[in-house]
């Protein structure tokens, strides 16, 4: 996994380039400058930096960022919307069990929302602006949770019992990881896939596989069985890798062994932190990410300290 983490910052670093007047500042994030054109580069960079570059500006109007942001956040908001109100519709008309209803919301929603990430620019101004469409749900929870606002088609397509008061614990807490991990991870960081989609494809098959065959329960805890646990680590680590490789096609960051070796120790310790007690006391949709942030942080932590992260850092400086 050190050799990911080497790469990832060997492709954004400012002496990547050999000229000074084409070297990038030295940024988490890289934004490229209007008709930046690939020919000027030098012909010994390799093919690996050049995709990282073209990655860098937004996929509408790349010429002008704000605008290019502005029209790559009204198309994901209008597709994230859309998906919303395909599940407030099958809850209206009571096509899935509600609790069913809610849990496909919470498995495919963020999901849907992280495959637009790559519209977006690279820089901050990318992530701030993908970062307002859970904004704008987080501020429409809050509004109906507190009663201010009725909904009832929201209400039950994302509450467990019909409440409306429910909203201010999960739904909130979800829209906040994905609002949060887009603003300071964005997708150049692994840690943002694995805190969302352990968080979305881990948490909502364990409730969905668990209900459905989850006869045998864990001993020290009755709520939750081994079927949806299992499950639970194996949906957030496969579609953790399906997103590494989504990301890795546009040269955000490159796929690695030990990135997948990392996966699934982030999707592993995530499931073992569901189904304890103090998951349920506290709500899933709070201790899930926040178990795969420490857990990453951990490992990334463990890889800068070791000799191999060193010396890589170094040759790459």
């Amino acid at each position: 996994m050190a050799s990911s983490f080497c790469s990832i910052h060997h492709t954004f670093s400012p002496s990547s380039f050999p000229y000074p007047r084409f070297r990038l500042p030295e940024s988490r994030f890289t934004v490229l400058p209007p008709r930046f054109s690939l020919r000027r580069l030098h012909p010994h960079v390799r093919r690996r930096r050049i995709r990282s570059v073209v990655a860098a500006g937004p996929m509408f109007f790349p010429e002008n960022l704000i605008v290019g942001d502005t029209f790559a956040m009204v198309f994901s908001g209008c597709f994230a919307l859309s998906i919303l109100r395909i599940y407030e519709e099958t809850a209206r008309r009571g096509i899935f069990d509600q609790k069913l209803n809610r849990k496909l919301v919470h498995t495919t929603i963020g999901l849907a929302f992280m495959l637009c990430w790559p519209l977006f620019s690279s820089g901050h101004q990318g992530a701030v602006m993908a970062a307002l469409i859970p904004g704008v749900n987080i501020v429409k929870v809050l509004l109906i949770g507190l009663g201010i606002w009725k909904d009832e088609a929201t209400v039950k397509s994302m509450s467990r019992d019909g409440d409306y008061r429910e909203l201010i614990k999960g739904p909130l807490y979800y829209a906040s990881t994905i609002a949060l991990s887009s603003v300071l991870y964005w997708r150049t960081s692994p840690i943002a896939i694995a805190a969302i989609c352990n968080l979305c494809a881990g948490d909502g098959m364990a409730d969905i596989i668990g209900r459905r065959f989850g006869s045998k329960k864990i001993p020290y805890n009755k709520e939750k069985s081994f079927a949806g646990s299992i499950a639970m680590a194996a949906a957030g680590f496969i579609v953790s890798v399906g997103y590494m490789h989504y990301f890795s096609m546009f040269g955000y960051f490159e796929e690695s062994w030990q990135m997948i070796f990392g996966f699934l120790v982030v999707s592993v310790a995530s499931a073992l932190v569901e189904s304890h007690p103090i998951s349920t006391t506290f709500d899933d949709n709070l201790m899930v990410p926040l178990t795969s942030l420490l857990v990453c942080l951990e490992i990334k932590g463990g890889l800068r300290n070791s000799s191999s992260f060193e010396t890589c850092y170094l040759n790459s400086a």
